[in-house]
């Protein structure tokens, strides 16, 4: 058993880092292509914990809350860093709609599945619920930033990532199987050719991404760990709002604020902030599943059925709005992707109706990567009034 605070870090740390070397292992192997690295970390570390490899004392909760504490803030502000609004504005209105369209059939999902099923659901499901809707309009970074915000338990927090993973997955394959199907459905909504103008309107120039260097990690560490403290310092002075806006609620707006800010000043070019927020992500998962207990995960079919519900609502209106508005196949599925899938997905699809198209899919991305946060202590209040 594990008593030692940095042991119990060390660990953990280790555990991410032989999980993403055995997905790179399978990958190149074309075997468990489907498991995402970061499930296996969280799948590992609870399995380690419901074992009792790490003790329940004083010394093991510190560790936990100093360290994810101060990553949580840190990765927002590293992710963030390429969030550069004057570009997102380049995509124009219609674009812009589209996005909105995903938002608000989304939200509708939620609140309809939440309250049709709410009588099959543990306590705190709506805790829950407006983390997954934090990472579905944005991405895990999103969903682990609103566990601590909504203090979901690290328990039900293994119930939203299996339908992060499970569901997204499904709907992924779902979305690539459409791509034949896009001129008969945009013939159906009488869709305007907007793919050339799309991506002529964008005009976005491939930056060539510039090595990763020491002084660059040690600039980009220097710049999230001293946003992060003072976040924190500020989150623990300014006044609780409820049962939502609390100390880290604080915390996480302003370091999202933060990161938006400098993502339009020269530190957004300084190369490796992806890189080392997705380490921080990685190390946090590890930290929220070590504290989870596999023997209380029995009520993963209704949470399953719960979000293949969501999507399937999400899909009406998405094909409702896109008949309404008259959008073509190639704008709704790149919407949809860059809410449920993100940075992860919504490139993909857009380079396979065209390569040239690819910044819209990144940029729509990246736009759900600084909302969704704030969509999911929306979604958050609203089920907690239901």
């Amino acid at each position: 058993m594990i008593e030692n605070g940095f042991s119990y870090v060390a660990v953990l740390v280790c555990l991410a880092a032989a999980m993403t070397a055995l997905q790179q292992f399978t990958h190149q192997r074309k075997i468990l292509t489907f498991v995402p690295a970061i499930v296996l970390v969280y799948v590992v570390a609870a399995m380690m914990n419901t074992a009792g490899l790490f003790a329940n004392n004083a010394e093991i909760s510190g560790a936990y809350s100093s360290v994810r504490g101060a990553l949580l803030p840190a990765m927002l502000v590293l992710m963030l860093l390429k969030c550069d609004v004057r570009s997102i504005i380049k995509l124009g209105p219609r674009m812009l709609l589209a996005f909105s369209c995903a938002v608000v059939s989304i939200f509708v999902a939620f609140v309809v599945v939440y309250m049709a099923l709410q009588g099959f659901f543990i306590d705190g499901t709506w805790r829950a619920f407006g983390a997954l809707a934090g990472s579905w309009t944005g991405g895990s970074a999103n969903m682990v930033a609103l566990q601590d915000i909504l203090q979901v338990p690290e328990n039900l927090f293994g119930y939203i990532l299996m339908m992060d993973t499970i569901n997204y997955a499904v709907w992924v394959m779902f979305m690539f199987w459409l791509i034949p199907f896009a001129p008969k459905f945009n013939k159906w909504t009488k869709a305007p050719d907007v793919l050339g103008d799309s991506a002529a309107k964008l005009e976005l120039e491939e930056e060539k991404e510039k090595p990763i260097t020491f002084h660059n990690i040690l600039y980009l560490l220097a710049i999230g760990l001293s946003v992060s403290a003072v976040c924190l310092w500020l989150g623990r002075i300014l006044p609780v709002v409820g049962d939502v806006i609390n100390g880290m609620t604080w915390t996480i707006m302003i370091a999202s604020f933060i990161g938006l800010i400098l993502a339009v000043t020269p530190v957004s070019r300084i190369s490796g902030s992806m890189e080392i927020s997705n380490v921080m992500l990685y190390v946090i998962i590890a930290l929220i599943a070590s504290r989870s207990d596999f023997s209380s995960l029995t009520q993963a079919p209704i949470y399953l059925v719960a979000g293949f519900l969501i999507l399937l609502i999400h899909l009406v209106v998405m094909v409702l709005l896109g008949k309404i508005f008259r959008y073509d196949l190639f704008t709704l599925g790149v919407a949809s992707l860059a809410n449920i899938g993100g940075m992860a997905s919504a490139p993909m699809l857009a380079a396979s109706y065209h390569k040239s198209l690819i910044p819209i899919g990144i940029l729509m991305a990246l736009m759900g990567s600084f909302l969704g946060t704030y969509f999911g202590l929306l979604i958050g209040q609203l089920l907690s009034m239901i």
